[in-house]
């Protein structure tokens, strides 16, 4: 996937637990340990508005986006 989530860092930065970070944003441990750990497909924009708040952070703060090598095969950048 080319999107990284980078909450971990964020929340480490901020000094804050995942059991309190959930807490917080009225969401599962288990929900954020997914979204925290990269294996989530998708983020509701609610809860990203969550966590930006309670993490005081902007979304381009947990999101990154990182192309793959299939996207820059598919654009001409690699080899043949």
């Amino acid at each position: 996937m080319s999107i990284i989530f980078r909450l971990d860092r964020v929340m480490a930065d901020r000094k804050m637990s995942l059991n309190e970070l959930a807490r917080r944003i009225q969401l599962t441990d288990s929900n954020l340990s997914i979204l925290k750990t990269g294996k989530a497909k998708a983020i509701r924009v609610l809860t990203l508005d969550a966590i930006c708040r309670e993490l005081n952070c902007q979304p381009g703060d947990l999101l990154e986006y990182q192309a793959d090598e299939l996207t820059t095969d598919k654009e001409g950048g690699g080899t043949e």
